[in-house]
């Protein structure tokens, strides 16, 4: 029986890097399964859009400011799933026994 490998995110993608780009505040944490990280990533890119539409039409700059932290956030989400789903079947975590 053939063991099924899950991907899961390598924890290397950093988001919000702070003044001048060059010291990063948060990261992906590795171990997350992939489709679990992608889900993530596609409800806090719902709650950016809905912000950014808010932010415009009641002219709330701050609104904009979150949407764009969630942005941030998604992509680094989005990044890191993409690297653990490109790494090889050897360095998977193996699925749970059903």
């Amino acid at each position: 029986m053939a063991i099924e490998v899950i991907p899961v995110t390598v924890g290397k993608t950093t988001f919000y890097q702070g003044e001048n780009q060059t010291h990063p505040l948060f990261r992906i944490e590795p171990g997350i399964p992939c489709q679990n990280a992608r889900e993530q990533a596609s409800e806090l890119m719902g709650y950016a859009r809905d912000l950014s539409i808010d932010g415009l039409m009641e002219d709330k700059p701050q609104l904009l400011w979150a949407s764009h932290y969630l942005c941030a956030l998604a992509k680094a989400l989005l990044d890191d799933a993409e690297l653990g789903m490109m790494k090889s079947p050897d360095n998977r975590s193996p699925a749970a026994s059903l």
